[in-house]
């Protein structure tokens, strides 16, 4: 009759577990990095679909109307107040990179200055136009001068009575 160790027993079971732990572990870490890699798209904004826009008639509704059909935009023209404009872009997300816009609409309600619908335009991505909402580029009144030729110019306008208040 054999008689085997129980410690025997052991090591034979530890030798075992080694491989499992270890697959384990492999697997566990794939999935780890598959899952970091896995794009993610995100929506913003919200553009009424085309059941909806059918109800707003051009040259019949007004803003109170088109408020109440399509619902208010997020952005509102905020030079003129002449349209509204609901925007809605689509984003991937793929690992660790920059997210990348992959589709953008933009549905444009201009009213007359009534308030009546006057049209309305719907772009996308693909045609390239780019709405301003607001500017934030001041441009210079002084075209021609430079900044020393304007500093140096007011030394002839000074005046002794000027310095001393009299």
């Amino acid at each position: 009759m054999a008689v085997t160790s129980n410690w025997a027993h052991r090591r034979d079971h530890r030798a075992q577990g080694l491989p499992r732990r270890l697959a384990l572990a492999i697997t566990g870490l794939c999935c780890l990095v598959m899952a970091a890699c896995t794009t993610v798209y995100r929506n913003h904004g919200y553009v009424p679909d085309d059941v909806e826009l059918a109800q707003v008639e051009v040259g019949v509704d007004t803003r109170e109307t088109v408020a109440e059909k399509i619902g208010r935009p997020s952005a509102q023209g905020l030079l003129n107040d002449v349209g509204w404009f609901y925007v809605q872009s689509r984003f991937k997300h793929l690992g660790p990179k920059a997210p990348e816009e992959i589709d953008r609409q933009v549905l444009a309600v201009t009213f007359t200055e009534s308030g009546v619908v006057d049209n309305i335009g719907r772009y996308g991505l693909e045609d390239g136009r780019v709405v301003e909402i607001s500017r934030r580029v001041t441009e210079s009144n002084v075209k021609g001068i430079g900044f020393i030729r304007q500093l140096l110019s007011n030394f002839g306008r000074i005046r002794a009575g000027d310095l001393f208040g009299d």
